[in-house]
């Protein structure tokens, strides 16, 4: 009987080393294709001249740069593209939740997403998105990588870029959002069909909370400043 368990097992091994094989083998061929078509410093420029109203990031609130690391990818300046130590997390929460909550996505990873593999399959999109965001990195300052990001995330409503999102919803420009905009904001492109406005504000301030704490946790405000935002109360700008 344990030789039997034995055998299974290593079949079970194999049968998942190969398939592991083969959809990294699929992730990096179309990895190696979009890369082929357009390098990353082409699609910079290219996002740069589409997106109408790009913003720069040196016009973005501080707090809404803290902000988005907190919530997204707190070791954001340290690692090279992918976080192994979130990605670990995240299987382990999947385990315990029975679930696919959580992805441990890095911001790197997700510009790769919204810029080059957003119609792919789910599991080979993961993988070219691992060694796209390595070819990120290597080719792309921090400050760039977060700039093309927040030009290229998704707000719900029909915004597609950070100014759109702070026009539309504040009735301000992007450099003039405070705490409460930015808390508000960085949390969006997580699920604009969930967590927008003008879809279910109760949620999207819920969502607000929660990038408070994270920002609170990494040190981003203080609990005064936590407190001050949670008072304040959304008035939907257009």
């Amino acid at each position: 009987m344990r030789k039997f368990f034995k055998r299974i097992f290593l079949i079970l091994l194999f049968a998942i080393a190969f398939l592991g094989s083969y959809f990294i083998h699929e992730g990096y061929e179309v990895y190696q294709e979009a890369i082929a078509k357009c390098s990353v410093e082409q699609k910079a420029q290219e996002i740069k001249s589409e997106v109408e109203n790009y913003t720069e990031i040196s016009v973005v609130p501080q707090n809404y740069i803290n902000a988005v690391v907190a919530v997204e990818d707190r070791r954001f300046y340290k690692h090279h593209g992918i976080d192994v130590i979130s990605i670990g997390r995240a299987i382990a929460v999947d385990i315990k939740t029975l679930s696919l909550k959580e992805g441990g996505s890095t911001i790197t990873q997700q510009l790769a997403k919204n810029v080059y593999f957003s119609q792919k399959r789910e599991l080979t999109r993961k993988i070219a998105e691992m060694f796209m965001a390595k070819e990120i990195e290597n080719s792309l300052s921090k400050d760039e990588i977060l700039e093309l990001y927040i030009n290229t995330c998704y707000f719900g409503n029909g915004y597609y870029c950070i100014a759109d999102a702070a026009d539309g919803y504040f009735d301000k420009e992007v450099k003039d959002m405070n705490l409460y905009d930015c808390s508000l904001l960085a949390g969006i492109p997580n699920a604009p069909s969930v967590y927008a406005p003008t879809v279910n504000l109760d949620l999207t301030l819920q969502r607000q909370k929660k990038v408070l704490k994270c920002m609170k946790t990494e040190k981003y405000i203080s609990e005064e400043q936590y407190n001050e935002v949670l008072k304040e109360e959304y008035s939907y700008g257009k």
